[in-house]
């Protein structure tokens, strides 16, 4: 009974409930305020159990689960959407996708950068592991969002059914064999490092949890996810409201429902960066990226047998120049494995223009 009156037990299964007795029913605005009040409560409930999770099973495989599992009931989210919403949700999946790209790449690796290098003037990582992680970045987001820009097979910014079926092939082959290497291969390479360049063991942090309160922390963190991703959509009719009333993009919808469905992963990069785990924070924000495009693509190519009208993926000018911006910023804020205060500015702005421009396009 104790157990179950910790918050980080009862916010989960009441966000859970608020869920289900939302589910398919217009909000008014009371009971919208409070599905937003208690999926803020899941969220930081998800972070604390995928911390658990993290010091049981340790680096890079904590990161690993709380971006997978993250990314696929985000997945879930967008299938769901555009099999429901036809024709006009024909440029989710894209929007969606970029709109995490940036938020990862540039939003999330400014924050955590700046609480780095506010407590200790400069943020140290691994550059072999987090350039790995770039380049695979780079080109799933290239082969994905900017290719169906200039392909000819299909009109408009889309892939042909064969060219599908190549992109989602090849995004499945990268995203798994990046596992593969951070994991396995080659899991020294994105372990955090302290300022002398070595890598910090198990042995630096407080005693791991039991396996068993490791399994109850992977449920939980299931529960919390599934609600923070479901609320989120239960909230979307009154996001895209009150975009249609202030005459904004619709685009800037799916920027939104990002922002919320990416918050676990952005606590939990700047937690680390505070802890000095500047590492932990790049792992986390880009495998979101790479798991984003890596496990959208496949399954929005298998959806595509279900989908009406056209599947637009290619981005449009504008955003191929804030992408490429974003590839040649990282990839400087990388090559050195040192960060300071400016690499921190420089991404923030970035994303500040991806913000500013999806407003006002």
């Amino acid at each position: 009974m104790r157990r179950f009156l910790d918050w980080t037990v009862a916010v989960p299964v009441l966000a859970l409930l608020a869920l289900a007795l939302a589910w398919g029913r217009p909000l008014p605005l009371i009971p919208a305020i409070l599905a937003a009040i208690v999926l803020a409560g899941a969220v930081l409930a998800a972070v604390h159990h995928a911390e658990v999770i993290a010091h049981r099973v340790g680096e890079p495989f904590g990161s690993l689960v709380l971006a997978v599992a993250v990314t696929v009931i985000e997945v879930a989210l967008i299938v769901s959407l555009m099999l429901s919403g036809g024709a006009n949700t024909s440029s989710l999946a894209r929007d969606t996708v970029f709109a995490a790209v940036m938020i990862t790449c540039n939003g999330i690796v400014g924050i955590s950068l700046l609480f780095a290098t506010l407590k200790r003037r400069v943020a140290v990582f691994n550059a072999e592991g987090t350039g790995g992680a770039l380049a695979t970045v780079a080109t799933l987001a290239t082969l994905s969002l900017v290719l169906p820009t200039f392909t000819t097979s299909a009109q408009g910014p889309a892939f042909s059914s064969a060219q599908l079926i190549f992109a989602a092939v090849a995004s499945l082959a990268l995203y798994g064999l990046f596992v593969l290497t951070q994991t396995v291969r080659h899991r020294d390479y994105f372990l955090p490092v302290t300022h002398d360049g070595k890598a910090v063991t198990p042995d630096d942090h407080a005693p791991q949890p039991s396996g068993r309160t490791a399994m109850v922390s992977l449920g939980l963190l299931l529960v919390a996810l599934v609600s923070v991703v479901g609320l989120a959509k239960v909230e979307s009719p009154l996001i895209e409201k009150a975009v249609s009333s202030a005459g904004l993009p619709q685009a800037v919808v799916g920027v939104v429902i990002a922002l919320l469905v990416l918050l676990p992963e952005t606590i939990a990069a700047v937690r680390a960066a505070r802890r000095d785990q500047f590492q932990v924070s790049l792992n986390l924000s880009l495998g979101s990226a790479m798991a984003s495009i890596g496990l959208t693509i496949p399954a929005i190519a298998v959806a595509s047998l279900w989908l009406e009208g056209p599947l637009l993926l290619g981005l449009g000018g504008t955003h191929m120049v804030l992408l490429a911006l974003t590839v040649a910023v990282s990839t400087l804020t990388v090559v050195p494995g040192r960060a300071t205060l400016l690499q921190s500015g420089v991404h923030l702005v970035l994303f500040a223009s991806f913000l500013f421009l999806a407003v006002s396009p």
